[in-house]
């Protein structure tokens, strides 16, 4: 914030109308360093914000189109994969710093892009770009001119194994099996067939019971592969990883909490919620329901030689936009808080 009190930097959205666009937007409009000049839309342009974000309506702003760049500090691509990648350079000459939502800059090399997705058109950037996971790649963040926000299924991941790998809990050859439960927001605006609301309702549905492309960052920045399944559930907002973990040396108690407190203790947006008292005594979606934060907590389970580690996020914050302004914050150096500082309902609904 400048001295007089005003948004010292500008920033634009790219892909306004969807629910990540909208979140950002959200997000901005309450922070205390960014003034919002620009959202962009192909099928929206010229309507207001509010017309496509009810909670937005106060906003004085139209989307416009996206072939019209307005120069910016720092640019949000809140737009599908594939995308960023074939406009980056001119995001780059828009911005001076690029925050991409999608999967175009997640990753190292344009083998893993081959292997995972479609290829990739501009791999010579790839070694630009910064994970926008804070608690994991903060130190590279700063600065940075290119930032990859993670996948939300990935992001829950990581943040609830890391601790166990860089603490030394794990050599990184134990057998682990994820299982992920996400809302109904993570199919985008755009949705399809099976986020319709009668197909959706009451559903536990493995979608991606092998190969989910979010793997690929979590055998990427943890070392590790794992055996990944996602199912999606009865809720709008949340993803929540269930991670199976068999140490080949036994493990206590004191070494998890040593290790997680370790990690995470002055984490300004990780909360350790681990078999305490009361109805939410493991990570829980509702909980950080509209938050920027991630729980966390583990069980252990002697008689099967097994560590069961649970996390909790709000897949479009944490897993998407919050991340995204988090990762902005630290790079540009701002507060790491400014305008995340959101904290959670209770008693909420479905999230």
């Amino acid at each position: 914030m400048s001295a007089d009190g005003e948004p010292s930097l500008t920033a634009s959205v790219v892909g306004g109308t969807g629910f990540t666009g909208g979140e950002l937007l959200r997000l901005l409009a309450g922070h205390p360093d960014f003034e919002i000049v620009q959202a962009t839309s192909r099928s929206k342009a010229n309507k207001t914000v509010g017309h496509q974000h009810p909670n937005l309506r106060d906003l004085d702003l139209r989307f416009s189109s996206p072939d019209d760049l307005e120069s910016v500090d720092v640019l949000f691509a809140a737009t599908p994969h594939g995308v960023t990648m074939e406009q980056i350079d001119e995001f780059r000459e828009a911005a001076g710093t690029v925050v991409d939502l999608s999967a175009d800059f997640r990753l190292d090399t344009e083998q893993q892009y081959d292997e995972w997705y479609d290829g990739h058109s501009r791999p010579e950037l790839l070694e630009k770009a910064e994970y926008a996971l804070p608690e994991l790649n903060r130190e590279n963040l700063e600065g940075a001119e290119i930032v990859a926000s993670g996948g939300c299924n990935a992001t829950a991941t990581i943040m609830g194994l890391l601790p166990l790998f860089e603490e030394g809990v794990l050599s990184g050859d134990e057998q682990i099996v994820v299982d992920v439960k996400v809302g109904s927001s993570e199919g985008g605006a755009g949705g399809g067939e099976a986020s319709s609301h009668p197909e959706r309702s009451g559903v536990v549905r493995p979608y991606a019971p092998t190969g989910h492309r979010h793997e690929a960052e979590i055998q990427q920045f943890l070392g590790v592969d794992v055996s990944f399944t996602v199912h999606a559930v009865e809720m709008i907002r949340g993803a929540s990883a269930t991670c199976h973990v068999f140490p080949e040396e036994p493990v206590s108690k004191g070494d998890l909490w040593s290790a997680y407190r370790g990690q995470y203790e002055d984490e300004p947006f990780v909360e350790l919620v681990s078999g305490g008292g009361g109805v939410y005594r493991y990570p829980e979606p509702k909980s950080v329901a509209g938050t920027n934060k991630a729980e966390v907590g583990f069980e252990l389970d002697p008689g099967n030689k097994r560590l069961v580690v649970f996390s909790a996020i709000d897949n479009m914050m944490k897993g998407s936009a919050g991340q995204a302004v988090h990762a902005a914050n630290v790079a540009l150096g701002l507060d790491e808080t400014a305008g995340l500082d959101i904290r959670g309902l209770h008693p909420v609904g479905s999230p």
